[in-house]
C-alpha cells in the first residue's frame, strides 16, 4: 500500500521577519516581529542598514524583542550589527524583553567580543611594541618554568605514587635512539658531506689570493669541528626529531591519552618525555661525531680535485692544525643542545589544545624556538671557550 507524503500546511510556514520603528522625541524604538532566521531575514536587511545609518552621537535606540519568533545566528548577527553600528558612532543601545537563551546567542555572534572593544578603534602606536614585548617576556617566563618542571618530573620517574619512582624502560630508550639517531644518520651524513665540500672550496678560493691555499685544510677542519657540524646536526635534529616529538605528544594530548596516564597513576612526563630526552642526549653527540667525519671527507675529496691536495697530505696537515681539544669543543655542546631540543619539543607538545590548527602552530613554534636557542647556546659556548682559551 502506497502512502502519500504529508504536505506541510501553509499555515505552519514560518512568518517572515519584520520590524516596526517608533520615533519619539529623539528616542528610536524598534519592535522586531516574526521569525528572524536565515531564510526570512532578507526583507529586513535593508531597513536594518538604514537604521544603522541613522546613528549619531548621544542618540538612543531600543530593540524590543517581545514580538520575536524564532531566532538563529543569521538573525542575531543582524541585531548585533545594528547595535555595534550605533555604539561605534557614540549612540546608546538597549535591548528589551530578551530571554537568557537569546542573550547568550547574541553574545556568541557579537564580533566585538565580551569586552565591548571596537574592532575599528585605532591602537596606540607607542604602546603596541611595549605590549608585544611584554607578551614575549611573559611567554618566555612561562616556558622556562614549564621546561624546568618537565626536567624535574622526568628525573622523578614515571610513577606518581609515593615510593614508586624509577621504572625506566631501556627498551623505550633504545627504540627512540633508533628513531632519532640511527634513522637520522643518512641525511646527516649527506648534508655534512656537502657542507664540508662547500666550506673547503670557499676557504681554498679565498686563501689562493694570498698564496696560502694549503691553509684551507686547517681553516676548514677547525671551522667544521668547532662550530659548523654540531650546529648543522642540532638544527637537522630539531627539524626532524623535535617536530616529530611535538606532534606525537600533541596528538596524545588531543586524544586525552596524557590524561589517561595520569588517571592510572603514571607520570606522563616520565613515561613519554624522559625516554625521548635520554635518547636525544645520547644520539646527538654520536651524530655530531658522524657529521664531523662526513664533513672532513667532503672537504678532503673537494680539495683533492680543486686544489690538488692529496689525501695523505690532507691527513698530515689535519694533524698539524687540530688536536683533541678541537674535536671535543664541538662534542661538548651536543648534549646541551639535545636537552634544549627535547625540552622545547615537550613544552610545545604539552601546550597543544584540541584542534589541528593548534597542533600545527605548536610544531612550528617548537622547531623555531629550538633552532633559536641552539644558536644562542652555541654563541655562549664560543664566548666561554674564548674566555678560558680552550
Amino acid at each position: 500500500m502506497n502512502i502519500a507524503p504529508e504536505l506541510p500546511d501553509k499555515a505552519d510556514e514560518p512568518a517572515g521577519a519584520g520590524l516596526k520603528v517608533d520615533d519619539q522625541s529623539g528616542h528610536t524604538t524598534v519592535h522586531l516581529t516574526g521569525n528572524w532566521q536565515a531564510a526570512t531575514i532578507g526583507s529586513v536587511n535593508g531597513p536594518m542598514q538604514e537604521l544603522a545609518a541613522r546613528a549619531a552621537p548621544a542618540s538612543a535606540i531600543t530593540l524590543d524583542l517581545s514580538g520575536l519568533g524564532n531566532l538563529d545566528t543569521a538573525g542575531a548577527w543582524l541585531i548585533t550589527r545594528l547595535s555595534n553600528a550605533w555604539r561605534e558612532k557614540g549612540g546608546n543601545v538597549s535591548l528589551a524583553n530578551v530571554s537568557e537563551h537569546r542573550s547568550r546567542l547574541l553574545a556568541a555572534v557579537d564580533y566585538t567580543g565580551e569586552t565591548g572593544e571596537r574592532t575599528g578603534r585605532s591602537r596606540n602606536i607607542l604602546l603596541g611594541p611595549v605590549e608585544a614585548l611584554g607578551r614575549v617576556m611573559y611567554s618566555l617566563h612561562r616556558d622556562t618554568l614549564m621546561g624546568f618542571n618537565i626536567i624535574g618530573a622526568a628525573i622523578h620517574g614515571p610513577q606518581l605514587k609515593s615510593g614508586k619512582g624509577g621504572g625506566v624502560r631501556p627498551v623505550s630508550i633504545i627504540h627512540h635512539i633508533d628513531r632519532m639517531g640511527l634513522r637520522s644518520a643518512p641525511i646527516i651524513i649527506l648534508v655534512s658531506f656537502l657542507i664540508g665540500g662547500i666550506i673547503a672550496q670557499q676557504s681554498a678560493f679565498q686563501m689562493r689570493t694570498f698564496g696560502l691555499e694549503n691553509w684551507a685544510v686547517g681553516l676548514t677542519a677547525i671551522l667544521l669541528l668547532r662550530e659548523v657540524c654540531v650546529l648543522i646536526t642540532a638544527i637537522m635534529i630539531a627539524g626532524r626529531s623535535g617536530s616529530a616529538m611535538t606532534a606525537e605528544i600533541g596528538s596524545m594530548k588531543m586524544r586525552e591519552e596524557v590524561d589517561a596516564l595520569t588517571v592510572i597513576g603514571l607520570n606522563p612526563i616520565g613515561v613519554l618525555i624522559f625516554p625521548r630526552l635520554v635518547a636525544l642526549t645520547i644520539s646527538l653527540p654520536l651524530l655530531t661525531f658522524i657529521s664531523d667525519m662526513a664533513a672532513l671527507a667532503g672537504a678532503a675529496i673537494l680539495l683533492r680535485f680543486y686544489s690538488g691536495v692529496g689525501f695523505a697530505e690532507f691527513l698530515t696537515q689535519l694533524g698539524d692544525w687540530i688536536d683533541l681539544t678541537t674535536v671535543f669543543s664541538g662534542l661538548i655542546k651536543a648534549p646541551f643542545m639535545a636537552m634544549i631540543i627535547g625540552v622545547m619539543a615537550a613544552v610545545e607538545g604539552m601546550k597543544v589544545e584540541g584542534s589541528a590548527e593548534s597542533l600545527g602552530r605548536r610544531v612550528t613554534s617548537a622547531v623555531v624556538k629550538a633552532i633559536f636557542f641552539v644558536i644562542v647556546v652555541d654563541g655562549f659556548f664560543a664566548i666561554f671557550y674564548a674566555a678560558i682559551d680552550y
